[in-house]
């Protein structure tokens, strides 16, 4: 079982390469809310649901001060591919090692169909970047459903 968060501790910092270029550094968006999601692979089903669901509530996000970033293992081209195939509006992140994954308890065994297998653990954080860098937890949620879960996670966040 890989270390799960909880809300009030300081959030695993990252510097990733992202779909749109360049690198994203999380205690580099002083001042913001982040949500960070987890997702195990762009262009599959469930994944392609959550990405379109958050894309879809972007403008919600961004007027309520949040800022997403969607995170998997692919590497940036798949990245790039994906966003432009389902025309998305968020920030996607590639974990190739699943270095940030595992850091943030999102990456490790879980149940599949019965069956236990290693992998990404489709998991939600929101992160408070306080003005000094420090990256807080305001809320983590693990094993989340990629169906349905970003209406309910604005429904969390009061937006």
């Amino acid at each position: 079982m890989s270390t799960r968060l909880a809300p009030g501790t300081i959030a695993p910092d990252f510097t990733l390469p992202s779909a749109g270029g360049g690198t994203i550094t999380l205690s580099g968006l002083v001042g913001q809310q982040v949500i960070v999601y987890f997702y195990p692979a762009a262009m599959t089903p469930g994944c392609t649901t959550q990405a379109v669901d958050f894309t879809s509530h972007h403008q919600r996000f961004t007027d309520a001060g949040y800022t997403v970033l969607g995170i998997s293992p692919d590497p940036v081209e798949k990245l790039r591919r994906f966003v432009e195939k389902e025309s998305l509006t968020l920030t996607l992140l590639s974990d190739i090692d699943r270095r940030v994954m595992k850091a943030y308890g999102a990456y490790g065994l879980k149940n599949v169909y019965g069956k236990e297998i290693e992998g990404v653990i489709r998991s939600t954080f929101v992160v408070d970047v306080q003005d000094d860098g420090r990256p807080i937890l305001s809320l983590a949620q693990y094993n989340v459903r990629a169906t349905g879960h970003v209406d309910k996670l604005c429904r969390e966040l009061g937006i």
